[in-house]
């Protein structure tokens, strides 16, 4: 149903004018990039700036880091407890753990579930690094997956393929908010239960490969009528600057419940391992009024503070209206790019409905020198762009620890070609139309 809403808030009646605009400035267009506006008369044309992701943020967030602040408590008290709780709720979990970033949530995922040397951890090559890097954090090593044909998803053939004995995780990426064929993920942990071997008494709960989702694009998302949170076993999200919902840094951890799982041990590992493995932290010396503590281990520390916190409350209260607008955005860019050799992320139908946080085109038959042009003549003509992301067997830290790009094709096809277009809750309608029309001729340029 939410693909079906309408867009009328994008002025139908405004585009035809826009059109008729755009239509005039367009005539004089030369096939020189480079002279790109140059024939438009500066009275007809003012060029506009249209930044990538910026943060949408109002008064309301404001008032709530204000508040916090005027409170004497600003680091981990109150207000994150109260924004883990409405995490829980949201993604429909029974806890929700927030801690600095959605690399530190999965890196201390891996370390609850007891991953270390000797266990290999299945990756796609097509995503960001932190997907990856925490698994050599924990002393594991990582098994990437190439991109099935045409696709941003792992090959799930290849996948199910890759587990052995010592497999004990997989990370898929919920990549762009488009969550991923979980009925596939868990077929293949399923059918591979027998070479399945438990190194603690927490994955021997399991029985079976755990799911742990990186779930840094996915806030929001919903897949076959459940949130993303509740679909794997673990799921970890971002709630960095550019995302939809940020904290300025951030993340959390959720769990969907599992017999034999106790939800307040848990949450305590979480808490032990986020604080140096301090056995308490301030808030819970504040409220028992005692100093004394014992640290347990030797861990990093990465808790999430109520300053931060608080911004994430006050997101949360609009956030429903900030993924409404982004789809109503992607049904625009949909109608406007349906007929231009581009390939789109399904983003929404019957059975899904993503955070919609990125907005991804590949250019049909075009390379890496092409979307390179492209991109470049966007920023010339004020469009910032992005490209997400270099499939790690390109980046140094990995390439250098053996993994090949011509051993991932399909990761380096999707990749060569594509292209992330502006596309987030502070968009306005006239922006919108100035990114789809300068992509149009762009594309008219560059032929």
């Amino acid at each position: 149903m939410y693909c079906l809403q309408s867009v009328a808030i994008l002025h139908l009646a405004s585009k035809e004018t826009l059109q008729i605009k755009w239509s005039a400035i367009f005539s004089d267009l030369n096939s020189c990039a480079v002279a790109f506006f140059a024939t438009v008369p500066e009275e007809k044309f003012k060029m506009r700036k249209i930044p990538f992701s910026p943060p949408d943020l109002s008064q309301a967030e404001i008032d709530e880091v204000i508040k916090v602040l005027k409170s004497g408590w600003i680091t981990t008290g109150p207000e994150t407890k109260l924004f883990e709780s409405r995490i829980a709720e949201r993604c429909h979990t029974q806890k929700a753990v927030c801690l600095s970033s959605q690399t530190s949530c999965a890196e201390l995922t891996l370390r609850i579930l007891g991953i270390g040397p000797g266990d290999e951890v299945i990756v796609p090559a097509y995503t960001y690094t932190a997907t990856a890097s925490i698994i050599y954090h924990v002393g594991a090593k990582p098994v990437m997956i190439d991109c099935k044909s045409g696709s941003f998803e792992m090959d799930y053939d290849k996948m199910e393929a890759a587990i052995n004995h010592n497999t004990k995780v997989i990370i898929p990426v919920d990549l762009a908010g488009v969550v991923c064929d979980y009925d596939r993920i868990f077929e293949a942990v399923e059918r591979k239960k027998s070479v399945f071997n438990p190194r603690n008494e927490l994955q021997e709960k399991f029985g079976r490969v755990i799911v742990m989702a990186d779930g840094a694009h996915a806030f929001g998302a919903q897949w076959h009528g459940k949130m993303c949170g509740e679909i794997a076993d673990f799921t970890n999200f971002s709630f960095h600057a550019v995302k939809n919902m940020t904290t300025a840094e951030g993340g959390a951890a959720v769990h969907r419940s599992h017999d034999g799982i106790d939800e307040e041990e848990m949450y305590k590992q979480y808490m032990l391992l986020s604080l140096h493995g301090q056995t308490k932290d301030a808030y819970q010396k504040n409220k028992v009024a005692s100093w004394e503590y014992d640290v347990v281990d030797t861990q990093y520390k990465c808790n999430m503070t109520d300053v931060l916190a608080a911004i994430g409350v006050a997101q949360l209260e609009r956030y429903d209206q900030m993924l409404d607008r982004r789809h109503q955005l992607i049904k625009l860019y949909n109608e406007e790019f349906k007929d231009l050799p581009v390939q789109v992320l399904n983003h929404c139908d019957e059975n899904h409905r993503s955070s919609g946080h990125l907005y991804f085109v590949r250019f049909i038959g075009k390379d890496a020198e092409y979307r390179n042009k492209f991109y470049n003549m966007m920023a010339d003509h004020g469009v910032m762009c992005n490209v997400h992301f270099k499939p790690l067997p390109l980046l140094s830290a990995y390439s250098k620890r053996g993994f090949k790009i011509t051993d991932y094709p399909n990761a380096y096809n999707m990749h060569k070609n594509q292209l992330t277009l502006p596309m987030n809750s502070t968009l306005t309608d006239d922006e919108a139309w100035y990114v789809i029309e300068t992509f149009k001729q762009c594309m008219k340029t560059l032929k």
